[in-house]
């Protein structure tokens, strides 16, 4: 028989002794979010909040109840441009980045 383990227990677990992969997977989620895949972008975020700040300590950053949070985050999720530059600013000050962005023509 196979072991395995659950991919969100395994992003956890990373999470938590590599903070290059938690400023990686940040940086994934503002990517994808401006490309137009935003169902993704939310889901990279729960995983990263649940693994860094955690939801309460967002709820209380953000003035907004953590079940909220949990809604907002998920794919179906649909927070507003004030939510999520919020929520950006709590994971960009608690992993100590900057998030810049830089157009590129199309080829």
């Amino acid at each position: 028989m196979t072991l395995t383990r659950d991919s969100r227990e395994t992003v956890h677990a990373r999470l938590q002794y590599d903070s290059e992969f938690a400023i990686a997977l940040l940086d994934e989620a503002v990517y994808l979010f401006l490309n137009g895949e935003p169902e993704t972008a939310r889901l990279i975020l729960r995983d990263l909040v649940n693994a860094t700040v955690g939801f309460e300590h967002l709820a209380t950053a953000t003035s907004k109840p953590s079940k909220s949070l949990h809604r907002m985050l998920s794919a179906k999720g649909n927070p507003t441009m004030d939510n999520l530059t919020t929520i950006f600013n709590v994971l960009r000050q608690e992993l100590h980045v900057d998030i810049r962005v830089q157009t590129v023509p199309c080829i």
